[in-house]
């Protein structure tokens, strides 16, 4: 083994604990089925679908609202793909989870790495909040109960947008915007993704890695939070997430960690699929729905 460069793992280990494609059979199979999923949410429910909410190419975002929608909590999904890959039209089947429920429910896109720098990501999903507080009722959902999710790096966005100081982005939005947190699989701390083969195409530098870690910032105010990732993901998922909900209790916010039993990084996120899945009930119960 060479020398350590983090936590005691060198370069090469550090690399396995967050190259995750690798860990699971099949990971391709996992891409054609949440494409698959989303086409039928997007046949199965009223949507608007690619709705700008800037004026750059990847600003853009897909709404599904339950029948009769009027006034309903809002649920705000940001997707994963270490911020280099992935579409929302991959993740549009988290509706299938949360429109049955009574939620409406917002997936957003943003421009990739390496086309754009995680700052300029992280300013876009602010962005795309704030447009959807400014916009839901058009579209049946309250914009004072909006509540967050998302996988992977959208975990990590999710984290962003709950310590997001929103009047100081944007004059007139109110201080407490997220009314709760639902990071998948998160990663809070970027550091080692700094140091590790993401940089090849995030170009982190140390302060873009320390502005942008959620561990290291004060949200406005507590807040609930549930964290949660599958209990066969890697040992610094665990260590990231269990980190992050300890400061978050410190800071003094409510916050559960949940780790299901034999789910990965790819097939926590697949529970959306269905309205009565452990992950669909965490998220309505944080909206408020039964």
């Amino acid at each position: 083994m060479s020398d350590a460069i983090y936590r005691g793992y060198d370069r090469e280990a550090l690399d396995a604990q967050y190259f995750l494609r690798p860990q699971v059979e099949d990971f391709e199979a996992f891409v054609v089925l949440y494409k698959q999923l989303s086409q039928e949410a997007r046949e199965e429910f009223d949507c608007k679908l690619d709705i700008s909410y800037g004026e750059k190419p990847g600003e853009k975002l897909d709404i599904f609202m339950p029948d009769g929608a009027t006034n309903a909590p809002v649920h705000f999904f940001i997707h994963g793909g270490y911020w280099q890959s992935m579409d929302k039209s991959d993740f549009d089947y988290v509706a299938k989870g949360l429109v049955p429920r009574g939620a409406v429910t917002v997936v957003v896109n943003y421009t990739l790495a390496p086309e754009v720098q995680i700052d300029e990501i992280v300013r876009q999903n602010r962005a795309a909040l704030a447009w959807t507080w400014k916009n839901i009722a058009q579209f049946g959902g309250d914009p004072d109960n909006i509540h967050v999710s998302g996988h992977s790096a959208g975990g990590h966005l999710t984290a962003m947008m709950a310590a997001t100081d929103w009047q100081g982005f944007e004059s007139g939005l109110p201080v407490n915007l997220v009314k709760s947190g639902l990071p998948i699989s998160g990663v809070f701390e970027l550091e080692p993704v700094r140091i590790s083969f993401l940089n090849d195409v995030l170009a982190l530098d140390e302060a873009e890695a320390l502005r942008n870690s959620p561990a290291l910032l004060t949200p406005p105010g507590p807040m609930p939070y549930v964290l949660t990732l599958g209990g066969d993901e890697t040992v610094e998922f665990h260590r990231q997430t269990n980190d992050y909900a300890q400061i978050l209790k410190d800071q003094g916010s409510q916050v559960e960690v949940i780790i299901p039993d034999g789910l990965n990084h790819f097939t926590i996120v697949e529970e959306y699929r269905d309205p009565q899945s452990n992950l669909s009930n965490i998220a309505c119960r944080l909206m408020g729905l039964s």
